[in-house]
């Protein structure tokens, strides 16, 4: 397999960039965890590096989808099934104040994410 052979340091092929091609290079290959030589290799092969997101960002976003899934949970809960069971105004007010909330840290990240790519 080619990706196994050992590369020696004997046979580069330089590449002029301008610097702001580095840098779109460089931003790209850090995108999917390649260092710019490895990343260049990859696209020159025909291999199509797959972006590799933030495995923190990803786990904060399926933790947040389940809190708003718990508070939505909990809204129909009170307001199907305990109809004038203790329900009040501000208890109905403070859960969707928080599942607002919630929508917009996922935004956040989501959009902290499409930035980074």
């Amino acid at each position: 397999m080619a990706d196994r052979e050992i590369r020696d340091r004997l046979h580069p092929i330089k590449v002029y960039v301008s610097a702001s091609e580095r840098v779109k290079i460089e931003h790209r290959a850090s995108a999917v965890k390649l260092a710019p030589s490895a990343f260049m290799r990859s696209l020159a092969l025909g291999f199509e590096p797959k972006s590799a997101f933030d495995k923190v960002a990803i786990t904060t976003l399926i933790k947040l989808h389940a809190d708003q899934g718990r508070l939505g949970g909990l809204l129909k809960l009170w307001l199907t099934d305990r109809k004038g069971d203790g329900l009040n105004a501000s208890n109905v007010r403070s859960v969707l104040q928080q599942i607002e909330s919630l929508q917009i840290e996922l935004a956040q990240i989501v959009m902290a994410e499409k930035k980074r790519l």
